[in-house]
């Protein structure tokens, strides 16, 4: 079938959304970024009570202005900058979830009318790439009454199961913006050092699960001496492509997809796309097949390394929301950490900073322990402390699998700033977590 018949302007597109739709977007770059931009005239035009929802949006739009507030409600799995700016006008909400269950658990609830995203330019053989993307986006197309796709010249054209007929789709698109890049973080001394305790614990030809950022960053160079390392990941980075690139990945000892770089998302900077296009070792696949702890598990030597904002003297890590505020999603979180600990020879890794300044009472910035007696008041718990196996900072490891309470209050304390840890005992001791 010719694509042509079904293009539309992006105008159109945006025309076909009814006060009352649900609507579903793809993920980071997956977002369809023309649609998602002019979604707002709908609004202009008398469209309300429209819900969307969304995870981790990279593209502008004016959707986050106040004025707009009344007229539709974002719903969504992981809360991007914009986003969390957008809070106080009192229409964005987030939807607690396990990556590998998003999808599922909010068809069950809601079903989309619309769902919009990115795909590449229709192949010879009448299929287009879903690109970037399959978090949730084929559950979502199978469900939706209509499904729009912004073809884009610039997206990468990858393989796994995101190959969609053309035939199968109500209505194209034409645009051509790049994809969004998200830069890498540089990574600071003290990221460094991180790094330098996480790395032994990645043996050769273990399989990784890497994130975004400064201590990501980190490891990833930290690991250029390794070999044979495979990748099973919530998201492809662009560490990770420079480590392919520098032989360090390979897949070869995978249990499963061996010699393949599996994501259900991916999101950086240039190289990476141009790295994943017609890549046959990459395959970008179903979150919930993706993310599945007993997926995870399949391949031996699972290493799983993930971020924190916080984490209390039982093991309890925080790392989406700060008190009741919410920053960012559990995301793939806990799937890769309980995955990792139910492979063989498996580790799962939480990091973070012994310390950050916040701005206190006075208006001064203060410096506080990222390791505390108590989580903040409402924070939510994203892996639970029956699930936490390793936390590092700058300062340790702290091994806490099969650990008592008495034991993980004395390790955690050993890795917390040496000028906190004598008021963390106390501490310890006054909320009764220790007796006297």
């Amino acid at each position: 079938m010719d694509y042509k018949s079904k293009v539309i302007t992006v105008e159109e597109a945006v025309a076909l959304v009814k006060s009352g739709d649900v609507i579903v977007t793809g993920l980071g770059a997956g977002e369809a970024g023309a649609f998602m931009g002019q979604l707002h005239t709908a609004f202009e035009k008398g469209v309300s009570d429209v819900i969307i929802s969304n995870c981790l949006p990279t593209h502008p739009s004016q959707l986050y202005d106040e004025k707009y507030a009344d007229n539709f409600r974002i719903a969504g799995w992981f809360f991007a900058p914009q986003m969390r700016k957008a809070h106080a006008n009192g229409n964005m909400a987030y939807i607690p979830n396990h990556l590998h269950l998003a999808a599922t658990k909010r068809l069950f609830h809601k079903k989309p009318n619309i769902y919009v995203g990115v795909a590449t330019m229709p192949d010879k053989h009448g299929y287009v790439s879903l690109s970037v993307d399959n978090t949730y986006a084929t559950r979502m197309m199978e469900e939706a009454d209509i499904v729009i796709l912004e073809i884009n010249p610039n997206m990468p054209y990858t393989f796994g199961d995101i190959q969609v007929r053309v035939e199968d789709v109500d209505y194209f698109v034409e645009v051509d913006y790049m994809p969004p890049v998200v830069a890498d973080i540089p990574f600071t001394e003290k990221d460094q050092k991180i790094a330098s305790f996480i790395a032994p614990m990645v043996e050769d030809g273990s399989c990784i699960q890497l994130g975004i950022g400064g201590i990501p960053n980190a490891v990833a160079y930290a690991l250029e001496d390794k070999k044979d390392l495979g990748v099973h990941t919530e998201m492809l980075t662009t560490s990770m492509v420079r480590l392919a690139k520098k032989g360090v990945i390979t897949g070869r000892k995978k249990q499963i997809n061996r010699g393949k770089m599996v994501a259900t998302f991916a999101m950086g900077e240039p190289d990476l796309y141009e790295f994943m296009d017609y890549n046959p070792s990459v395959e970008i696949r179903d979150g919930a097949w993706v993310n599945d702890p007993y997926t995870i598990a399949q391949n031996d030597n699972m290493v799983s390394i993930n971020t924190s904002l916080e984490v209390d003297l039982t093991g309890q890590c925080a790392s989406e929301s700060l008190g009741s505020r919410q920053f960012s999603g559990t995301g793939g979180q806990s799937d890769t950490a309980v995955g990792a600990q139910m492979s063989k020879n498996g580790k799962s890794i939480i990091a973070l900073y012994s310390t950050a300044m916040v701005r206190g009472e006075d208006g001064e910035k203060h410096e506080v322990s990222k390791i505390v007696p108590q989580l903040m008041p409402g924070a939510a718990v994203t892996l639970s402390r029956n699930d936490v196996d390793r936390v590092v900072t700058e300062y340790g490891v702290a091994e806490l699998r099969g650990t008592d309470l008495i034991e993980r209050v004395e390790r955690l304390i050993e890795i917390a700033h040496p000028k906190f840890r004598e008021q963390l005992y106390e501490d310890a001791v006054r909320v009764g977590i220790l007796g006297k």
